[in-house]
């Protein structure tokens, strides 16, 4: 039987308010695989570290969803450069993603990325997200696409993922999986959590071999300013305080 992996607690090395966003980033990576979206070891969230250095924080490469910590968590630079020697090493193609975002986007609290079967799917369809559900309407309103340009490594393709991303809060990746941004942590899991519904509903239906009626696009237009109303302008926050209890019932351990 393999022994746990040892995590030093960092709990009383980082300040409170970076400690909170480890134990919600770590909550995050926790919830992806309970939901059935991680990837094995790959794929990867990130969360920026409020200040001007824009560091942020990011899974340790080989360590499973189910078992990341607050404080296994590791802290990097944007040249890649872990703050604490001792940490795991980090996956480059997620440093890549990650770090061509956090550079350009202030906004953008968090970064989820996931390759999920139903987001591949998507992802691989010349016509992308269709308006065929009303989950698909929200990533719609805001939802941009990058073109696949094999494995994401070379320092070249940020400029074009970040012209690509804009201003936009979901992307899909074609031909490699689905990316959502937010003001908060909680944000982006909930853009995460619809935008993969949206896909899993679109591959179903798909499936189905019946003629499909799509949503009108004077429906699709008005979504952005029904968002707020659906969230009572709490955005995944309304949501994610359940989240948590769900995860304190199964293995507290996240929060280490």
């Amino acid at each position: 039987m393999s022994a746990p992996l040892a995590v030093k607690s960092k709990k009383d090395s980082v300040s409170a308010e970076e400690w909170q966003l480890r134990v919600d980033l770590a909550a995050a990576y926790r919830l992806i695989a309970l939901y059935g979206w991680d990837d094995l070891i790959f794929t990867h969230i990130s969360a920026r570290i409020p200040g001007g250095e824009h560091h942020f924080l990011i899974n340790p490469y080989g360590m499973m969803f189910e078992e990341i910590t607050a404080s296994s968590l590791v802290r990097v630079d944007q040249d890649a450069n872990k703050l604490d020697p001792d940490d795991f090493d980090i996956n480059p193609a997620g440093f890549t993603i990650h770090s061509a975002i956090h550079a350009v986007r202030e906004d953008a609290a968090c970064v989820m990325h996931t390759h999920t079967t139903a987001g591949v799917a998507v992802s691989a369809q010349k016509e992308g997200l269709l308006p065929l559900s009303q989950q698909s309407l929200f990533p719609l309103a805001s939802l941009a696409y990058h073109d696949y340009e094999g494995v994401a490594l070379r320092e070249d393709e940020k400029a074009r993922l970040q012209a690509d991303l804009g201003e936009s809060n979901f992307m899909i990746l074609r031909n490699h999986g689905l990316l959502t941004a937010g003001g908060s942590i909680a944000d982006a899991f909930l853009g995460m959590f619809i935008l993969q519904r949206a896909c899993e509903v679109q591959i179903n239906a798909l499936a189905g071999n019946r003629e499909l009626t799509p949503i009108p696009a004077g429906i699709v237009d008005t979504i952005k300013q029904q968002a707020a109303q659906v969230t009572k302008g709490m955005g995944g926050q309304l949501a994610w305080p359940g989240l948590l209890r769900k995860l304190d019932r199964l293995d507290p351990s996240y929060r280490d």
